[in-house]
């Protein structure tokens, strides 16, 4: 009696849920650019007027920019969050790793906004009979803790972030590797850089420090849009079952 053995294809099912984790997952990627790269200018007035904190009117553009920035924060985490399952059958310890490091730049985004939203509530409801001097130390002190955190934050973590999810889509082939490689490439100057931020050898809004945030800014640029548009790769990780 002949046995035939015969070779499925994975469901369709799978396919389709491998589809809409890559298409979350670069929605998520898309929208901390949209939301990020307008906050900042939204902070502009509170960040540089040292006396912001003694004027009056509408505080509803530092109020867009917070809320852009809990967006950036929550789509950031959510990009580790969705796309853990998959990579976690190339690297478990690497996947949490890249988990870890998103959760912790996004922690720092918000305390930055908490920070920067204390002003608001400072200059909207001041305490009667509060010396002004007093009032502009108080916003000198919260402006401080935003661009430190927001250095530590945004200005550390996606270094690390390429690293430990740029390690994993290179060895995995779940994008083209082109993809990775410009974040594993560039990771080592974008850390660099944040050190010597940290040292104060330049400003954060300077030459040196644009051009080693490019190839971050295009590396996940590239991942959200491929993996928005494309999708996964056919990769060995793909064919093991999820537990």
């Amino acid at each position: 009696m002949t046995t035939i053995t015969r070779t499925t294809a994975p469901p369709q099912t799978s396919r389709d849920s491998l589809r809409r984790t890559a298409l979350v997952a670069g929605i998520c990627y898309l929208i901390t650019f949209v939301a990020s790269i307008p906050a900042l200018p939204l902070y502009s007035n509170l960040v540089g007027d040292p006396k912001y904190i003694l004027g009056s009117g509408s505080s509803a553009g530092v109020l867009l920019g917070g809320l852009l920035e809990v967006i950036t924060a929550l789509a950031g985490i959510g990009t580790a969050v969705v796309l853990f399952p998959v990579v976690k059958r190339q690297s478990e310890w690497l996947a949490l790793g890249f988990v870890t490091s998103r959760v912790i730049e996004g922690a720092y985004l918000v305390v930055g906004v908490i920070a920067i939203l204390s002003v608001v509530t400072l200059r909207e409801n001041p305490v009667a009979g509060t010396d002004p001097a007093a009032l502009i130390t108080a916003q000198q002190s919260l402006v401080a803790i935003h661009d430190w955190s927001f250095l530590l934050g945004p200005g550390v973590m996606p270094g690390v972030n390429a690293l430990l999810l740029g390690t994993l889509l290179y060895r995995s082939g779940l994008v083209p590797r082109l993809i990775p490689l410009i974040g594993l490439v560039g990771a080592p100057f974008f850390l660099v850089s944040a050190v010597a931020l940290i040292f104060g050898a330049y400003a954060q809004l300077s030459l040196p420090s644009g051009i080693a945030t490019v190839p971050i800014f295009i590396w996940e640029l590239s991942l959200g849009l491929w993996l928005t548009f494309k999708g996964f790769k056919p990769s060995p990780i793909t064919q093991v079952p999820n537990e």
